[in-house]
Formats: C-alpha cells, structure tokens, sequence
C-alpha cells in the first residue's frame, strides 16, 4: 500500500520559552538545602581590551566526567542589585573531554560601591550576598550572605571572594 501524501502539512508545536523574570515571581517546591553553586567573584583585568572587570563565576559543586558544560544564565542589573539567573545548562562543543565543573563568566564594567548579588534558580529559589567593591583599594568584601524572604526558599548557592584570581594591568 503506498503511502499517500498529505494535504496540508502538521503544524509542530512551539517551545515554550523560558523567561528570566518568571523565575524571579516563582515560588519554589519544597526540598532539603543542598549546596549545588559556588559563586566567585574576583577582579579581572583584560589585557586585549586594556579594560578592568569585577567578575562573577558561578560554578556547580558537581564534576562532569564526560562533556564540558556551560551555565546558561541571564543577567538582570539594576541600580544596586545584580540578578544572576540560571537558565540550565549547555555542551560545549570541546573535542577533548575534561573532568570539570559546569561554569559561567560574567563581567561588569564600571561597579563601584556596595551591591546585591542574587542566584536565581528557574524553580524560584534564591541566594543573596551584598558586597562592597572598592576598586581604589582593589578589595572586593563580602559583607553577608543570606536567603530572602521568599516560600520554601533554601540554600543553594556558596559565595567567595578568590583573590588567588585577581587581575589588574602592570605598570
């Protein structure tokens, strides 16, 4: 029996995208605290671009074995607060695999003062730290970490200032 062709074609469904700002509104399922993120933040100088950065790494405690990975991750910045969003994770296209954690850059230009750093996961779960960046001094302080007031929010995510990573041009 041959096959017939058809006379209109199938309409194929369209992902759903997801957005950064649901995940800022959503209120998260209730689960136990586990350390899955460390956030670094460090300064880093760009030798190509002759530019200063405050860099933000967000890495998963867990090592991959088989692929590298990539956190996708949106960033929402207002006045005084940086909103990191983690979107999920991505290959990388590596020929040679490594054993390594999951990791994303971010790089701000221009931050001076005391600011909010917030890792948003997209179940709506959110960990805080406010830190004060001097780059007169070249100091980057961690002031406090805390959860906030949010329904069934946990703790997820460590923060750090890695010195042994700070970069600044030679004079």
């Amino acid at each position: 029996m041959p096959l017939h062709k058809p006379k209109d074609i199938p309409k194929i469904p369209k992902t759903r995208k997801k957005k950064s700002h649901t995940a800022l509104s959503a209120i998260p399922s209730k689960k136990p605290d586990k350390l899955e993120y460390i956030c670094k933040a460090y300064y880093k100088y760009d030798s190509r671009f002759r530019k200063q950065y405050v860099a933000f790494l967000i890495e998963t405690v867990v090592e991959f074995t088989s692929f590298a990975y990539e956190i996708s991750v949106d960033i929402i910045k207002e006045k005084n607060e940086i909103n990191l969003i983690i979107m999920g994770l991505k290959a990388k296209m590596n020929s040679v695999p490594q054993i390594m954690p999951a990791q994303n850059e971010s790089l701000f230009e221009d931050l001076f003062g005391d600011y909010t750093i917030n890792i948003v996961k997209q179940d709506g779960a959110i960990n805080s730290a406010d830190i004060n960046i001097n780059p007169l001094e070249r100091k980057i302080t961690l002031n406090k970490t805390f959860l906030p007031k949010k329904k069934n929010n946990r703790h997820f995510c460590d923060f750090i200032i890695d010195e042994a990573q700070f970069t600044f041009p030679e004079k």
